[in-house]
C-alpha cells in the first residue's frame, strides 16, 4: 500500500515521499485512453520577457516552484495487464532537469514551437512538463517556452508554476491573486439553439488539402482587446465567443461546405473555478461546457448586438450549472469496474463513434494574465500566449489571453485539416469579426 505520510510544502500543498500514488482524475484518464502519436496532446505556452534571465537562477527557481507545488512532480506508475487505474507516482523532486537553454541561433523560436507542439513530454518522466529558454540572436529579450502534457496538466496550471518561479526568481512575495469571477448561480436557461442531439457543423476543410506532414500547426496574433461600455450585459469572454462563431461559420460558407447556413454551431469553453493563489490546485483543474448557435443567428448581417446578449445569457447560465469536467457519461467510462485496457479500448470506440457529434470547435480564454510574471532584471512579461490541442474531430482550436491591454491570440489546427494559408485567412476572418463586437461598432 501506498504510504500516506507526508510533509507539508510551502504554499499549501503536501510535500509527497516517493512512493505516494494518486489514481487518475477522470480528465486525465480519458485524455491517457486518447492519446494519439500523430497529434500530441500538449499544451503550449510561452512567456516573452523584455530582457535574458539566468541560466542557474531560473533552474534553481524553477525547481522550487516545483518543491512548493509539489502535485506537479508526478509520472505515471508502471501498471499490470489487469490493474484496473491508471496511477500517479508523486516523485518529490524531478527525474531529468525540465528546464533546457537550446542553442541561441537564427529561428530558434519557431523550433521550439514546433516542439512544443510535436513532441509530448514523456508521462513516465516527472514533471510531465518541459521548458526551453529561447535566445534568438540579435534581441536582447528571451522567450520561456513551455510544452505540458494535457494529460496530466492544464495552462492554468503550469501558469501558477510559471508566477511562483518569477516570484522566485525576483525575489518577490506572491501578491495576492484575484479569485476567479464565479456568476451568482441562476435557474438554468431554456435549451440551447444548438440541442445536445443536433449534429453540429464541423471545421470545413481547407483549400491546399491535408499536409503529409500530421500534428499540428499554429498561428499567434496580437490583437486589441474588444472595447465595451461600462455596464454592458456581456463580457469580453462573450465578445470572443460570438467572433469565434461568426468566423466558423464564415469560413464553412466561404469553402462551401454542405449545409453551412443549417447546421448548429457547439463551442466547447473550459471554465476554471479554482482560485489562482499560490494554493492553487494543480493538475486539470477545468470543466468543459458547450455554447450553442443557430445556424439562421450567423447568417451574413446578423444583428452582433442581439448575439452578444444572448451569448451571455447561455454563458452565465452554463458557467452557474453543476457538471463534472467532462460530464457525467465520463464519470460512468472510467468507473474501475474493468482494467483500464479494456475502458480504453471502449473509450477509443465511442470517441470514434461520438465524433460527428462533437463540439464545432474550441474557445479557450484564459482572460487577463493575473501574476505581473516579473523576473526580476529580465523585466515583467510582455506578452503570454497559450494554445490548446486541436485534434481531429475538432481540428481547430482558439485560445486568447491578455497582457498589458493586449489580446494574445492563437491559431491552432490540424495539419490534416487546414494549411497555413488557411490559418491566415481564419486569423483575418476572426479579427474582423472581433472588431465588430466593439462598442464603437454594435
Amino acid at each position: 500500500m501506498a504510504t500516506t505520510q507526508q510533509s507539508r510544502a510551502r504554499g499549501g500543498g503536501p510535500r509527497p515521499g516517493p512512493s505516494v500514488r494518486v489514481p487518475f482524475p477522470v480528465v486525465d484518464e480519458v485524455a491517457r485512453h486518447c492519446e494519439q502519436d500523430a497529434e500530441p496532446n500538449t499544451v503550449h505556452i510561452e512567456i516573452h520577457l523584455p530582457g535574458r534571465v539566468d541560466e542557474g537562477r531560473l533552474r534553481s527557481a524553477f525547481a522550487e516552484a516545483l518543491a512548493r507545488h509539489p502535485r506537479a512532480l508526478m509520472r505515471e506508475r508502471p501498471r499490470g495487464a489487469f490493474a484496473r487505474r491508471y496511477e500517479w507516482e508523486l516523485t518529490g523532486s524531478a527525474d531529468p532537469d525540465p528546464v533546457s537553454f537550446p542553442p541561441s541561433g537564427p529561428g530558434a523560436l519557431a523550433r521550439a514551437r514546433a516542439r512544443a507542439l510535436g513532441q509530448a513530454p514523456p508521462l513516465t518522466a516527472s514533471p510531465p512538463l518541459r521548458l526551453d529558454v529561447v535566445r534568438e540572436p540579435g534581441g536582447e529579450g528571451c522567450v520561456l517556452v513551455f510544452a505540458v502534457h494535457h494529460t496530466a496538466l492544464d495552462g492554468p496550471a503550469c501558469m501558477r508554476l510559471a508566477a511562483t518561479a518569477a516570484e522566485v526568481y525576483g525575489a518577490h512575495r506572491a501578491a495576492p491573486a484575484p479569485a476567479p469571477a464565479r456568476p451568482a448561480s441562476e435557474p438554468p436557461a431554456g435549451e440551447s439553439p444548438a440541442a445536445p442531439l443536433a449534429r453540429p457543423a464541423r471545421i470545413a476543410a481547407g483549400a491546399t488539402g491535408p499536409s503529409p506532414v500530421p500534428g499540428n500547426a499554429m498561428l499567434l496574433a496580437e490583437l486589441p482587446v474588444p472595447r465595451r461600455e461600462s455596464g454592458a450585459p456581456y463580457t469580453v469572454n462573450d465578445q470572443l465567443m460570438v467572433a469565434t462563431a461568426l468566423t466558423v461559420a464564415d469560413w464553412n460558407r466561404s469553402q462551401g461546405a454542405p449545409g453551412a447556413d443549417r447546421r448548429p454551431l457547439r463551442i466547447t469553453m473550459p471554465v476554471d473555478d479554482r482560485t489562482r493563489g499560490p494554493e492553487m490546485p494543480i493538475g486539470n483543474g477545468t470543466r468543459l461546457v458547450e455554447v450553442g448557435f443557430a445556424a439562421a443567428e450567423l447568417l451574413p448581417g446578423a444583428d452582433v448586438a442581439a448575439l452578444l446578449r444572448a451569448t451571455a445569457e447561455r454563458t452565465r447560465a452554463l458557467k452557474a450549472r453543476p457538471r463534472p469536467p467532462l460530464g457525467r457519461a465520463a464519470s460512468l467510462l472510467t468507473a474501475p469496474l474493468l482494467p483500464v485496457a479494456a475502458r480504453a479500448a471502449v473509450t477509443r470506440g465511442l470517441r470514434v463513434l461520438a465524433g460527428p457529434w462533437t463540439s464545432t470547435t474550441l474557445l479557450s480564454n484564459i482572460g487577463r494574465v493575473p501574476y505581473p510574471l516579473d523576473f526580476g532584471e529580465a523585466g515583467r512579461a510582455t506578452a503570454v500566449w497559450f494554445s490548446a490541442p486541436a485534434r481531429m474531430p475538432r481540428g481547430l482550436t482558439f485560445t486568447t489571453a491578455s497582457t498589458g491591454g493586449r489580446l494574445h491570440l492563437a491559431l491552432r489546427w490540424s495539419r490534416t485539416l487546414l494549411g497555413d494559408e488557411d490559418g491566415v485567412r481564419l486569423r483575418e476572418m476572426f479579427t474582423r469579426h472581433l472588431a465588430s463586437t466593439s462598442s464603437e461598432t454594435v
